[in-house]
């Protein structure tokens, strides 16, 4: 018998993730502005197991990265980690959190420099509510951008 994973050691809290699955239109723009011009989607998707889920995104602006993430178990009871990897060659690791209506992303690494994600989701699951933050300094916090996204299916 091959060795492998038994379904009872996967990590409950991953179904908190399914309320992503599915594909959503993406709307992005400076803090308090107009969105950017041209269409942008992300899906996501359950690998086989459904111990990870995959998150692609593209983006038409030329700007701005097409990528993919992978989102498992972080460290901690509820915890995920987010291994990022975009179109320009960056990579990166994410703590994440998603609960009571609230996902969040995090690093405190100084390369370039420290970020944060905080999105809300409506009542009935369908738009997320989101922005960007960035510390360049290490310790000031300013918004990098803010995004929307609405579920397409």
């Amino acid at each position: 018998m091959g060795g492998g994973m038994e379904a009872s050691d996967r990590d409950a809290a991953l179904d908190r993730l399914d309320v992503l699955v599915g594909r959503w239109s993406l709307e992005a723009g400076p803090p308090g502005g107009p969105a950017w011009p041209g269409e942008a989607s992300v899906a996501f998707e359950w690998l086989e197991g459904r111990t990870f889920l995959i998150q692609r995104w593209a983006i038409e602006m030329p700007a701005a990265p097409d990528g993919i993430a992978i989102i498992g178990s972080g460290e901690g009871p509820g915890a995920f980690r987010q291994h990022y990897f975009d179109s320009r060659g960056v990579h990166r690791v994410y703590e994440m959190t998603l609960e009571n209506g609230a996902w969040r992303l995090w690093r405190d690494a100084t390369n370039p420099f420290p970020q944060r994600f905080t999105g809300t989701f409506s009542e009935d699951g369908d738009l997320i509510t989101a922005r960007w933050e960035k510390a360049e300094d290490g310790s000031a916090w300013t918004t990098d951008f803010d995004l929307t996204y609405r579920r397409l299916d």
